[in-house]
């Protein structure tokens, strides 16, 4: 890592060389506005281990180009943690490391936007895609919030925003953001608490699949979920007990575990993908309607797929929210 960190030190003296040499040209009273890129700002914040870490995956060239480029960038200390917690070496990566590590720093960059944090606020909260791919290709999503801050993925925090540069922008991160799972996007989303609540309660019995395992467990897969929202499974409980008096805790763990099973599809199927018809899921066949986006259930129960809250991509599958939970043959 020290040979990476002085021959990338030596690459910015390079470059710093050749920017007064071409402002003192006196064959030319021209005056070039200074280029700062990202790879720039980030070195001016001394995040050495971020430079360093681009350069082993060859992305620096990348986060020179025109951009724009919105990049969250972890500090030393964060970097610091993550070697030490996957015992990678900088300096020593095999092929398949190489590619881990460039995956991992791509999922801290947005292309294509100039996200500042007044944008975030904006918003409040929601998804975007980062230049991390996941299966298929696809572009990971990142989950931000800032009720309380500027937040990821429900973990890593802006710190230091609104660093600006000539081709995007910088903001300094607390923590390495890791290639998301399902599980990543169920609890960070508090929408989808009700859904983390059933899947814990299913297997507390004798579970189809190990749910929370499984789509903790980013080899697994990849497996399309279509996750009812909080509303929906409030609707359901309605639904079996008018009178409001049952808790999603009262039901029978097998009970849940059967109505999970029609809710996570074998393949990472996008909403673009989606067929117009049969649909096979872990428990059964529903049917899809790609033109109204719609799922029905063997019950005939339909259940609309949110527009806003589909291809939802983590590194083992995707997430479409849906408004009603769907059920088997009753």
């Amino acid at each position: 890592m020290k040979i990476i960190l002085k021959n990338f030190k030596l690459l910015s003296v390079f470059l710093l060389v050749i920017g007064f040499t071409s402002c003192s040209d006196d064959d030319d009273n021209v005056t070039t506005p200074a280029t700062t890129t990202v790879i720039d700002v980030a070195l001016e914040n001394n995040l050495t281990s971020l430079a360093a870490a681009l350069q082993a995956t060859d992305l620096v060239t990348t986060l020179q180009g025109e951009g724009p480029f919105t990049v969250f960038a972890p500090t030393n200390d964060a970097f610091t943690q993550l070697l030490n917690d996957t015992g990678l070496d900088l300096d020593n990566l095999s092929t398949a490391e190489e590619a881990l590590v460039k995956n991992i720093l791509l999922n801290h960059v947005i292309i294509g936007a100039t996200v500042t944090s007044t944008d975030l606020v904006n918003a409040g909260s929601g998804y975007t895609n980062t230049a991390a791919t996941g299966p298929n290709e696809a572009n990971l999503s990142l989950y931000y919030t800032t009720s309380n801050g500027v937040m990821l993925n429900g973990s890593s925090t802006v710190t230091n925003a609104d660093n600006t540069a000539t081709n995007g922008i910088v903001h300094i991160v607390d923590e390495v953001i890791g290639l998301p799972t399902i599980a990543t996007f169920a609890t960070t989303n508090p929408a989808l608490s009700n859904l983390v609540a059933a899947l814990q309660l299913a297997d507390s019995g004798t579970p189809t699949v190990p749910y929370i395992a499984t789509v903790s467990d980013a080899t697994a897969g990849p497996f399309t979920v279509f996750a009812p929202s909080n509303d929906a499974f409030a609707d359901l409980l309605l639904e079996l007990d008018p009178s409001g008096n049952t808790a999603l805790g009262d039901l029978a763990p097998a009970t849940v575990d059967a109505v999970l099973t029609y809710h996570i599809v074998s393949g990472n199927v996008q909403s673009s993908g989606l067929p117009n018809g049969t649909v096979t899921t872990l428990g059964g066949n529903i049917t899809a309607d790609n033109t109204a986006f719609t799922l029905t259930d063997p019950n005939a129960r339909v259940s609309n797929i949110v527009t806003s809250l589909v291809d939802i991509q983590s590194i083992n599958g995707v997430v479409h929210v849906i408004d009603k939970v769907l059920l088997p043959m009753q």
